[in-house]
């Protein structure tokens, strides 16, 4: 007995040595595997981020191929809606004067339609008579440019020493896009008719269609900040429409005034053309700066003559945009430039001269939507 035990002491020292390296290894397994299994993990979970862009990205492009080939359906009823949200709160104020909504809303469209058809009178009268003679005032055009040549022939030397082999030659438009441009800014008669008709309806069936989209969620938390949206949408796009048709306004008469005063022909539509331009970001100004600049230059004999009316519009457009605009809208509405541009460049591609009209007015929608389901958050900025 004796024995057996010390020979059981002998033993211990090499059993525990060899239980101590099975343990380490089940250790060592266990380790291995649990790496092992968080790789395959983060694996997984990056190619589910990766899936989860890859749909998105899809989404938004099959978004975007809708929109593009439904324009014709969806462009009247977008400008509708847009137009109807900027002209909901003119009809709440006749509706509280005991005028009913209906009626509201076919007043304010046919004030509408009177205020475009106005614009549109304004305007088309020396549009068509200048496109009717547009051979002619090009010819023209080109005649009173003469004076450029030498500046270009010098450029076209100077050029010539650096090794440009084609010179600088004073290249000028074709007039063939005119009837095309035409063509494809005027709607059918039935893009008019869905316009008007959605444009009415929705106006009057407004307060309604907010009360349904409120109350299609459960839950009450949802529901008042469906309601705050929906609100700030209102206010925003009204406020944006009241505020830019008056600078417009005046901007349209500041113009119409410096072409009566210089002597420019029909200076009413001079000024009408500019403050329907105006209301396109960034692009009408400069339309109507080269559109001014054409004019002058055709209609007076000399070129420094008929430079002034354009310049003095650039600088009325300088202040307005730099100073009015955003001293005005900027307390109500921050739009940054680029995002400005951005939209502008994306919907005037997508769906045209409406779609730049449109660009600003769903930039708004989109800013609101953004506020109310990502909040601006103002963190403590970190000590230098």
């Amino acid at each position: 007995m004796a024995n057996a035990s010390h020979d059981l002491d002998e033993r211990s020292p090499g059993a525990s040595s060899r239980e101590d390296e099975q343990t380490q290894q089940t250790v060592t397994q266990a380790a291995a595997e649990l790496a092992t299994r968080r790789d395959e993990s983060e694996f997984a979970f990056k190619d589910l981020d990766f899936r989860s862009a890859s749909l998105t990205g899809l989404l938004v492009l099959a978004i975007i191929a809708a929109l593009y080939l439904a324009k014709t359906l969806l462009l009247p009823i977008v400008s509708a809606l847009v137009l109807g949200t900027m002209l909901s709160p003119a009809a709440s104020f006749m509706q509280r004067r005991r005028i009913p909504r209906a009626l509201a809303a076919v007043l304010i469209v046919l004030g509408t339609f009177g205020a475009f058809a106005l614009v549109i009178g304004l305007i088309s009268a020396p549009l068509f008579e200048w496109t009717s003679r547009l051979p002619e005032l090009a010819a023209l055009l080109k005649q009173r440019a003469a004076v450029l040549e030498r500046p270009l022939a010098t450029l076209s030397e100077i050029a010539g020493y650096f090794g440009a082999t084609n010179g600088a030659t004073l290249q000028w438009p074709k007039i063939e896009w005119v009837q095309p441009t035409l063509e494809f800014l005027s709607p059918t008669f039935a893009e008019l008719l869905l316009f008007f008709a959605t444009l009415v309806l929705f106006i009057a069936s407004w307060p309604d269609l907010r009360r349904a989209i409120v109350l299609m969620f459960p839950d009450r938390a949802v529901r008042l900040r469906n309601l705050r949206i929906l609100n700030a949408i209102e206010d925003g796009l009204g406020a944006y429409l009241l505020t830019v048709s008056l600078i417009n306004v005046g901007v349209g008469t500041m113009a119409g005034l410096v072409c009566a005063v210089s002597g420019m022909p029909n200076p009413a539509g001079l000024g009408a053309l500019a403050a329907t331009f105006n209301f396109v970001p960034i692009v009408g100004p400069v339309v109507t700066f080269v559109v001014l600049l054409a004019v002058g230059v055709i209609s007076f004999s000399s070129i420094a003559t008929g430079l002034l009316p354009s310049l003095a519009f650039a600088a009325i457009a300088f202040l307005e945009g730099h100073f009015v605009t955003p001293a005005i809208i900027g307390r109500r509405l921050a739009l940054n430039a680029f995002a400005v541009f951005l939209s502008l460049a994306f919907w005037t591609w997508l769906w045209g001269p409406i779609g730049a009209f449109l660009s600003s007015p769903l930039l708004i929608v989109a800013l609101v939507i953004k506020q109310h389901f990502l909040p601006d958050h103002d963190p403590t900025a970190p000590e230098q």
